[in-house]
């Protein structure tokens, strides 16, 4: 069977950054654990995975990152002290994080970017399609944005990203598409992508569609990391390879249902936990009647 029909089953999650936009919160913790309400950040990540058929997620780390195994790993101790203080639910919820998924784990020693970080996990993979997730970005929705992506590589047998569209005087805060006019695949409108800009000035952005942080890519994605170039800093960009599988393979553009959080941005991050927070069943409603108390 060709990797182009092979089923979606494994995700690469990049975990290894050193968080230094969140200073001093993440001198001693990793980024991906700062809580947004009641969950890690990377959590939101892993539960889209599973609720989007992924069964392996490889999480590629680094030095300081111990806690996020130890988050995804068992806690029998914590589960048995919970049981014996008769607080069933909560070591039921401690139970389900570690059994969500099978978790691997893959080290980036050195920040040389985000594509040698999912370059990290090309022997894990073995040759799959795969999904990428930024960690620190929260994309919710009816239907999981990486299962959209995952139906429109299942109607294309190629490689697709998230987009969101961005106000134009803002497009240099994004990596943007350059794509032909909208068609549909897999119930999807996408678009079919001719570059990739990094950053571009509003003048020179070719569209106002965004790079959202979720991807679906073919295994060889792998192939164009390894000949990709370091570019500034020495680091080694995704986005660079993905302008080659483009140009020669082809790649899609999926305008995905939901709402997105940039949380890696502190703006991003607060903007995330009051509306997560807002939609919580449990204490919604009064968090909103604190908020209308605020004099601003």
């Amino acid at each position: 069977m060709s990797a182009r029909f092979q089923p979606v089953r494994k995700a690469v999650l990049p975990a290894a950054g050193l968080g230094t936009r969140f200073l001093p919160a993440t001198k001693a913790q990793p980024k991906e654990m700062l809580p947004v309400v009641d969950k890690p950040l990377i959590q939101y990540a892993v539960e889209e995975c599973v609720a989007s058929g992924i069964e392996n997620i490889v999480i590629v780390t680094g030095r300081g990152k111990n806690a996020i195994e130890d988050h995804f790993d068992a806690s029998p101790e914590l589960e048995a002290f919970l049981e014996r203080k008769g607080k069933t639910d909560q070591a039921e919820l401690v139970r389900q994080i570690s059994n969500m998924v099978r978790f691997s784990y893959t080290r980036q020693k050195e920040p040389l970017g985000l594509g040698h970080a999912v370059l990290e996990a090309h022997s894990i993979i073995d040759g799959e399609p795969f999904a990428v997730l930024l960690g620190d970005v929260i994309m919710t929705g009816t239907t999981p944005v990486t299962r959209q992506l995952v139906e429109v590589y299942e109607a294309t047998g190629e490689g697709v990203i998230a987009v969101i569209p961005v106000a134009r005087e803002q497009v240099g805060l994004y990596g943007i598409v350059s794509a032909d006019p909208p068609v549909e695949r897999g119930g999807r409108q996408v678009y079919r992508i001719r570059d990739l800009v990094e950053k571009p000035s509003p003048e020179e952005a070719p569209s106002t569609l965004a790079i959202a942080g979720r991807y679906v890519l073919p295994p060889e994605i792998f192939d164009y990391l390894e000949r990709t170039e370091p570019g500034r800093g020495g680091e080694i960009q995704l986005t660079d390879a993905l302008r080659v599988l483009a140009q020669e393979k082809g790649l899609w553009a999926c305008v995905c249902e939901g709402k997105s959080y940039d949380a890696g941005d502190k703006l991003g991050f607060l903007q995330a936990n009051v509306e997560i927070a807002l939609e919580n069943p449990e204490f919604g409603g009064a968090f909103r009647d604190w908020l209308r108390t605020l004099k601003l």
